[in-house]
């Protein structure tokens, strides 16, 4: 039989897709650090966590989904801060002063204490196209923990509500296991809030 006659089928790179999720990872990464500064309920999760934290998450498989091709254009600092969308992950920093950072979706040289995976492009899309919240895609095996798993569920407790902040709250409903009454979350606040959080992730 001659193989030479059945060349390999490379799957096509879904750029679209790629470049909502690296936005979408991009976004949160971004929110996290100043929703912990303006919410207790954000802060009083964050300072479970220890110090000199470092937390990943990602798209599997990681080598199918390298930096974006202006990555290599880019001076270091710009993917270091978090500038601009890199790629495929997002990375979080606790220092030890418990002050949370985003690290941007550079690996290189870093060492995670927890790392959350999404099993495949599609299983992040299904999560990150709110068709599914994150604690339906965990119980539907989408993603994989490697970690201390009481700090993964820490973690996806800031998601909720970073999400509620970030998202209308039509959406914001789909997205998180249970959108909180207005008893929890005054409308003033939450739209106090919700205008810092977007001006200081995106102005600094």
């Amino acid at each position: 039989m001659n193989t030479s006659r059945y060349p390999e089928i490379k799957p096509g790179q879904k750029w679209i897709k790629r470049f909502y999720l690296a936005i979408m990872l991009w976004t949160v990464g971004k929110a996290i650090p100043v929703a912990a500064k303006v919410d207790k309920e954000v802060k009083k999760e964050i300072d479970k966590l220890p110090n000199n934290f470092t937390l990943r998450l990602m798209v599997l498989p990681e080598r199918a989904f390298p930096p974006f091709f202006y990555a290599k254009m880019l001076p270091a600092f710009v993917a270091d801060k978090g500038l601009l969308p890199y790629g495929l992950q997002m990375i979080l920093h606790k220092d030890k002063e418990g002050k949370l950072h985003y690290q941007g979706a550079d690996p290189r040289g870093k060492k995670f204490d927890l790392s959350m995976a999404f099993k495949s492009l599609e299983a992040a899309m299904m999560v990150f196209t709110f068709r599914e919240s994150s604690p339906t895609g965990y119980a539907h095996d989408r993603f994989v923990v490697e970690g201390y798993l009481p700090n993964a569920t820490i973690f996806m407790r800031v998601l909720d509500i970073v999400q509620v902040y970030l998202l209308p709250k039509l959406i914001a409903r789909l997205a998180v296991k249970r959108y909180p009454s207005w008893s929890e979350m005054s409308p003033l606040k939450k739209h106090i809030n919700r205008i810092i959080i977007y001006v200081r992730a995106f102005t600094f």
